[in-house]
């Protein structure tokens, strides 16, 4: 890991997290109202297996959303994930299915931007952020030298 990206100063991280947070709770808000709307194919236009993709990031953007207000990394993971397949997905819709481009369609721009904000950020975020594994191993039973006299109450230690 590059040494700059370790000095990532801590309101950074929590503002792109609080940030992205939000944008991913609109979306999943915009995903939730189609499905209820709609149900499983909102867009008469658009394939059977891109409806289904677009109608599970009702899921996915509200977990990813919790993962990074939690502090998690995986979610910073799903994320990137979600973001990449969105942007492709999206930019298959707009020019291999409606035949049109980036210029006319404000939507593509706004999740082409956010898109590049996520995975420009990601790895400076991610490093700051915690792991399942790791807050498992520090909430475990303290092993190696010492650590049943340091695990032992004060009391007791000679």
């Amino acid at each position: 890991m590059i040494g700059w990206m370790h000095h990532t100063p801590r309101w950074a991280v929590i503002s792109v997290c609080v940030i992205a947070s939000a944008l991913l709770f609109v979306g999943a808000s915009a995903h939730v109202t189609d499905l209820l709307s709609h149900g499983l194919h909102p867009y008469d236009w658009a394939p059977d297996w891109l409806n289904l993709y677009w109608s599970s990031l009702a899921l996915f953007d509200a977990l990813a959303a919790l993962f990074l207000i939690r502090g998690k990394r995986r979610g910073t993971d799903l994320t990137c994930a979600i973001m990449a397949t969105d942007l492709a997905a999206n930019w298959y819709a707009v020019y291999g299915i409606q035949h049109s481009d980036l210029a006319a369609q404000p939507g593509l721009q706004r999740l082409t931007l956010f898109a590049a904000i996520v995975l420009g950020t990601a790895p400076f975020i991610r490093r700051h952020l915690t792991h399942l594994r790791c807050r498992l191993r520090q909430r475990a039973w303290p092993v190696g030298p010492g650590a049943l006299a340091a695990a032992r109450p004060l009391a007791l230690q000679v």
